[in-house]
């Protein structure tokens, strides 16, 4: 696997405008949990949060006092392993000014020829299952000549998921609401208002639903014309829907595997880095085997750095998207070592204009333009963005556990980069399945 950017050095370029929404006198400590609450005592810190288990504590500091002078003397006190500002991270479809050439025209094209399938025991709409994007990738070929289907546990770091929708409610397992400290399946419909939520629970036969409605600059949804007319897209936050559409396309790969939605983000795109942090030692301390982060960090954090290392340790691999500001560039943190960056490429193998690239940042690319996924209340989407290719690399990674379970990441970027290849700004081009499982079949 070619060399990239070590984490640790974080000094990098940063592809996001530093948009603070994260109160700046909060931190991240890093510390053994039976001294915390003396070193908060010395310094005038609350302790907000902890996970003792890791090492660190979210933490207030005192008021009126400076970020800089209460970084200063805190990290100089020798009980202090680390000692960080908390950040915060953001999906990258809610970046405002982005531009995601997203057109109706690719959905429309593939509602009137519709028909209504069966997918590993669920029912399904057919422009799903053979969408072009499973067809480039030969998902297909790997399904028939290695009976690829998945396993294992797949942990998505992201908005939550609708545990509701018929596609995906078998496959679920609980997880973790890291945004109001619940365990189970955080719903994503509990970010809306009650009124949209029911207008989105339709009843209508899936063929029945061919209204396009553009929701926001990243996602189309597939409605009928009752909810199309009804519903009001300035009621729907910039990121509600993400972690389930993230959640159909990983299925739509590895539909035997398992997910397990973690709810860092909250359903505007925003997250702190504190509960991504802990969002991923969650993952890694219980049974994932692989993390998808579709999402990218305004501030460097080394407590990041240290929990994916972790993860990696222990034979997670994460995959991230590399973000759609369309530079060549670097993007925290599908640009660290231990991650596997995916940019997003269109239906004829062609560099999406929105997606980041180059051979630092991208391990390869994948599709990432109107991918037909799954949308909260039995409905359907298209979706444009890295966000969306990553997951399809997510799930190939859990096809691999089907076949070599517990496969480390180095493995499975070799595995992965049997790609068709294309500019080298993309590392080793865009996916296929079909010869990514031939490397780990037996």
């Amino acid at each position: 696997m070619k060399r990239r950017m070590q984490a640790l050095i974080l000094t990098f370029f940063l592809v996001l405008p530093a948009i603070r929404v994260v109160a700046q006198d909060n931190f991240i400590l890093h510390a053994d949990p039976a001294k915390v609450p003396g070193i908060a005592g010395t310094f005038g810190l609350t302790v907000l949060d902890a996970v003792p288990s890791h090492n660190i504590a979210l933490v207030s500091g005192p008021a009126g006092v400076a970020d800089p002078e209460v970084l200063g003397e805190v990290d100089s006190d020798s009980d202090v392993e680390y000692f960080e500002v908390a950040g915060h991270g953001i999906a990258p479809e809610t970046v405002a000014k982005i531009q995601l050439n997203q057109s109706t025209t690719a959905i429309l094209d593939n509602l009137a020829g519709r028909t209504v399938t069966t997918y590993f025991g669920v029912t399904t709409v057919s422009n799903y299952v053979s969408q072009p994007a499973a067809q480039i990738i030969n998902l297909a070929t790997a399904q028939s000549t290695y009976s690829a289907s998945g396993a294992g546990v797949v942990a998505i770091i992201d908005t939550g998921i609708d545990p509701n929708h018929p596609v995906l409610a078998n496959v679920i397992v609980p997880g973790y609401d890291f945004t109001r400290n619940q365990a189970g399946i955080p719903n994503e419909m509990n970010d809306l208002d009650p009124n949209t939520a029911n207008l989105l629970q339709s009843k209508t036969n899936e063929l029945g639903k061919s209204n396009v409605a553009a929701l926001n600059q990243s996602t189309t949804a597939i409605l009928d014309g009752n909810q199309a007319s009804a519903i009001n897209p300035a009621n729907l936050p910039a990121a509600f829907g993400h972690g389930t559409m993230v959640a159909g396309i990983v299925h739509l790969v590895a539909p035997t595997a398992k997910i397990m939605p973690l709810k860092a983000f909250k359903a505007d795109g925003s997250a702190g880095t504190y509960d991504i942090i802990r969002a991923i030692y969650y993952a890694a301390d219980n049974g994932a085997s692989v993390i998808n982060m579709s999402f990218s960090l305004v501030d460097p954090s080394s407590e990041f750095v240290r929990a994916v290392n972790y993860a990696t340790e222990h034979g997670v691999v994460c995959v991230s998207s590399t973000g759609n500001n369309g530079k060549e560039t670097m993007v925290y943190p599908a640009s660290m070592v231990n991650v596997l960056g995916v940019a997003s490429t269109d239906n004829s193998d062609q560099r999406s204009t929105f997606s980041n690239y180059g051979s630092s940042l991208a391990h390869l690319a994948a599709p990432g333009e109107a991918i037909v996924t799954t949308y909260p209340g039995n409905n359907y989407a298209g979706a444009w963005g890295t966000s969306f290719s990553a997951p399809l690399v997510t799930g190939t990674i859990a096809l691999f556990e089907q076949f070599k379970p517990g496969l480390y990441i180095h493995d499975a970027a070799d595995a992965v980069s049997h790609a068709k290849a294309l500019s080298l700004s993309l590392g080793y081009g865009r996916l296929d399945v079909a010869q990514a499982v031939a490397e780990v079949a037996p």
